[in-house]
């Protein structure tokens, strides 16, 4: 993995992260169906980011960082919902929460930046 690139670090330490959430809210809450909507939007965001770079064309690239902030979006929400619903402890929603939060930004970031052309 390229280290210097810090969309792919980051996306990559997030789907970790819901791995983790996912275990725990399957372990000890026997949460299977909301955790597993995290579980796949979550990790879904690193792989996306990953087809994105080895992308064929600009357009492959701009296509997949779509799909990437879209299942960012779509994490958010499930973090939301598990928070809402009390699966999800304050600091570990704020946790997630932050860092899904900071790739969306990225995310939004480098897609406008490929919409300009700059």
């Amino acid at each position: 993995m390229d280290y210097s690139n810090p969309i792919l670090v980051k996306s990559k330490q997030f789907a970790l992260l819901c791995v983790q959430i996912y275990k725990e809210l399957t372990q000890e809450h026997r949460e299977y169906v909301l955790s597993k909507q995290l579980l796949r939007s979550g990790t879904s965001i690193g792989a996306n980011v990953r087809e994105a770079v080895r992308g064929l064309s600009k357009a492959d690239f701009y296509a997949r960082l779509n799909i990437a902030l879209k299942e960012a979006s779509e994490t958010e929400y499930w973090l939301e919902i598990l928070s809402e619903s009390g699966y999800l402890e304050q600091a570990q929603f704020t946790q997630a929460h932050t860092a899904c939060n900071e790739l969306i930004r990225l995310l939004v970031s480098i897609t406008k930046t490929q919409k300009t052309g700059t």
